[in-house]
């Protein structure tokens, strides 16, 4: 609704402009048209006055000719009168005084006509030339004014031409403003009216929430005074036995505060290991170079000191790595819990004890430098800038000690530091954070400024240089570094400040026991939410069931039918198997006999060989040998026959063989038990192959039924915002629409009007333009005839 005032204000205001703007335009014209007027009152009495030159000039033409005609006149009267004098003086002589007195009458006659003409002529020239004199003012003051008018009127042209020009962009600039504003006033109307039926129905759904919250509150009040005993949390040391809720969002908060800062801690710990080692190197080659001659003896034990930085520096990162791990979902993270941090300001107050101690030896070193023969007073300068800024950031590490200690005491001891002081400590770390930045930055120009005034020096090495850029580097890592520690402490302030765990209605700090009982709290009701939420089996719908039903009790007889053939097919199957493993043995038995009998004949035969090969009395021998053989091999096969004759019995389940007492010694039985053994893990083997190939492709296909359930849901999520995107720009081109048209229509009613306007002028100047032509014509006309004359 601000808005909406807003704009009406200053629509009025535009409004009030353009009827100023209006009316000046009015005013303007009304000049304009005043002008024009007299402009043509003035050209109409210059007609008059070129009617009036026009009739004097006949009139002046009319009356040369007539003088013209009467000096001929006179000419031919004057040759008449020397003609007849001639005549009558021949006359004369011969008559006497009466015809010269006749003449003498008549030339008195012509003399007093002449004197009468010449006083008439001599009049009429008169008159003319007070005319032409007349003429020749009176043309004179015309042109005059006729000038003074023509550049009034130009001056009025460019006037008015500027001020169209001027109030023409106003006036379009304005109706512009006023289109607009005209759409914004129906936007912000269709708002209001949007708005007003919001608030209706935000009215009605908040008297529908107030009488359900009335409701809720008379049944929550009769339940309390029924149920209820007491009020534990109006009193402090019963609420105190009260455990809060788990808040996990305060968790991940610290979590992720946590890692911002290890990362910028980390940093912080690399720029001041190399900030302290390229010390170390500088104090070995600046006064003294250690490979020409020995240091002092105060350098070599400020050099023992920062070898010794890493002990005291990597545990900084080292205890906020572990702090940052004992910061977990499962956790709850207050300063009373946080014990890692303990061990935080441990190291960070030896790191303090460190600086404090190899502060007087770098203090002293500095002084050294200023001791050199060739140290000049701008390099004394800047070390004493130094020892300045090196003292300034070993008091802001100890003030940052003290902090940290100061927030690290609720961990060993509860009541070590009130609550209401937390705020004013974290306060004032992120203040001493910002001064740690401005005293290095300072520390870092001052360096800066050294190098240059060292690099100018005519005996400095390059090593020097080198070390010096490597320091000056590390400085600018360490200001890089606080000033992002200082800006992200500063911007998490109020995360800091702020209390995530407390009891209802009370401001005590979170006991651990508290926050041993939350947790478990925590976990009970994971547990019992994870029972809540398994999927409960599927039923099968009543129109469904009694369907199955219908068929299962009229195919009650096919089925059994079919459950008999199913298991006679299964008896069927289980003798084939059994028929085919006893096959399979006997064919691996009777491999194994065949090849013993065939070891055994060849045995045999050897040795009949050898009892042939001794003497030819022992053939006795050999034949005796020979019906041994023979004897023998009858034996083997009434026993081949008595085996084939045995009854086996293999049961498949167990897998052992029963046979028979026979005549065959022990090792066969072993080795048939061998072979079956050998056999069944063969077998036993191929099923387990067979079921580990099936496992891992169920779980690849499990693998890819979830990967392709994720992209399912991304897909939809990107569907539902691209349809929003959608939607959006669907708006925003009906809006574009709903402004270029309005546009469209202000632009061609401004061309409208500018077309008019410009037809307007071009009238008025066309016929300007005739007058001038006329004028000029008039005017040479006029100098034509003062020439003739």
């Amino acid at each position: 609704m601000a808005n909406v005032t807003d704009l009406q204000a200053k629509y009025s205001k535009l409004a009030q402009e353009y009827s100023k703007l209006r009316a000046q335009n009015q005013v303007l014209k009304k000049a304009v048209v005043d002008e024009q007027a007299n402009s043509n009152s003035m050209k109409e009495q210059l007609k008059q006055r070129d009617q009036s030159l026009r009739k004097q000039e006949q009139e002046m033409d009319s009356l040369s000719f007539r003088n013209q005609q009467l000096a001929k006149r006179v000419e031919l009267l004057q040759e008449e009168l020397a003609a007849s004098e001639a005549t009558r003086g021949k006359r004369g002589k011969n008559k006497g005084d009466s015809p010269s007195q006749r003449v003498l009458h008549t030339q008195s006659v012509f003399d007093e006509d002449l004197q009468k003409k010449i006083e008439e002529n001599e009049r009429l020239h008169i008159q003319f030339y007070e005319a032409d004199e007349q003429h020749k003012r009176q043309e004179a003051e015309l042109r005059t004014r006729l000038a003074e008018l023509e550049k009034d009127a130009t001056e009025h042209q460019a006037v008015v031409d500027g001020i169209t020009s001027k109030y023409g962009e106003t006036i379009e600039r304005l109706q512009s403003d006023k289109a607009r504003l005209e759409v914004k006033a129906h936007t912000l109307e269709r708002e209001s009216k949007e708005c007003r039926m919001r608030t209706d129905e935000c009215q009605q759904q908040l008297r529908r929430c107030q009488s359900e919250l009335n409701r809720h509150m008379k049944q929550s009040s009769s339940v309390i005074q029924e149920k209820v005993p007491f009020n534990d949390t109006k009193f402090s040391d019963y609420n105190s036995l009260n455990v809060p809720s788990h808040n996990r969002r305060h968790q991940l908060k610290s979590r992720d505060v946590a890692g911002q800062a290890l990362s910028f801690i980390q940093d912080l710990v690399a720029a001041l290991l190399n900030f302290h080692s390229y010390t170390e190197q500088r104090v070995h080659i600046y006064p003294r170079d250690s490979s020409i001659e020995p240091i002092s003896p105060l350098n070599q034990k400020f050099s023992q000191y920062l070898h010794e930085n890493a002990a005291y520096v990597r545990p900084l990162e080292d205890s906020f790595l572990q702090l940052y791990q004992s910061i977990t979902e499962d956790t709850v993270t207050v300063l009373e819990t946080v014990v890692k941090l303990k061990i935080f300001a441990d190291n960070f107050s030896s790191y303090t004890h460190f600086l404090l101690r190899i502060l007087p030896y770098q203090l002293k070193s500095l002084e050294e430098e200023c001791e050199a023969p060739l140290c000049t007073a701008a390099l004394t300068l800047k070390n004493q800038e130094l020892q300045c800024d090196i003292k300034s950031v070993t008091s802001v590490f100890e003030k940052l000690q003290s902090y940290i200690n100061l927030l690290a005491l609720p961990s060993v001891r509860q009541d070590a530091m009130p609550q209401t002081s937390t705020s004013a400590v974290f306060t004032q770390l992120a203040a001493c954070l910002h001064s740690l930045h401005d005293a290095i930055k300072e520390m870092s120009k001052h360096y800066n400024q050294k190098g240059n005034i060292e690099q100018e020096l005519p005996t400095v090495t390059e090593k020097l240089c080198t070390t010096t850029e490597c320091l000056l580097g590390s400085l600018g890592s360490l200001t890089i570094s606080t000033g992002k520690i200082a800006t992200f402490f500063s911007n998490n302030l109020d995360f800091f400040t702020s209390s995530g765990y407390s009891q209802r209605g009370s401001a005590l700090a979170l006991s651990p026991l508290q926050a041993e009982s939350m947790l478990t709290n925590k976990k009970k009701a994971a547990a019992y939410m994870n029972a809540v939420k398994k999927v409960r089996p599927q039923s099968v719908p009543y129109k469904e069931a009694l369907s199955n039903r219908r068929v299962l009790t009229s195919s009650t007889e096919s089925r059994e039918g079919l459950a008999q053939q199913v298991q006679q097919s299964l008896d069927k199957i289980g003798r084939l198997e059994q028929e085919k493993e006893h096959w399979l043995l006997e064919a691996q038995l009777g491999k194994v006999r065949l090849e013993k009998e065939s070891q055994r004949i060849a045995d045999l035969e050897a040795q009949l060989a050898a009892a042939l090969g001794q003497s030819p009395s022992s053939q006795t021998a050999a034949a005796a040998a020979a019906s041994m053989l023979a004897q023998s091999s009858e034996e083997a096969e009434n026993e081949l026959k008595a085996t084939e004759k045995e009854t086996l019995c293999t049961s498949l389940q167990v897998g052992m063989l029963c046979t028979s007492p026979s005549v065959e010694h022990a090792g066969d039985e072993e080795s048939r038990e061998k072979l079956i053994k050998t056999h069944y893990m063969a077998r036993v083997g191929e099923l387990t192959t067979q079921l580990q190939i099936s496992d891992s492709k169920a779980v690849h296909f499990h693998s890819e039924c979830r990967a392709l359930a994720k992209r399912l849901t991304i897909a939809e999520k990107s569907r539902e915002t691209l349809s929003e995107e959608v939607k959006h720009a669907n708006q925003n081109v009906t809006r574009l629409q709903d402004e270029l048209t309005t546009t469209k229509r202000s632009y061609e009613d401004q061309l409208s009007m500018m077309s008019d306007h410009l037809c307007s002028m071009n009238e008025t100047l066309s016929k300007q333009r005739e007058e001038i032509d006329t004028l000029k014509l008039g005017s040479k006309g006029n100098t034509k005839k003062n020439k003739g004359r």
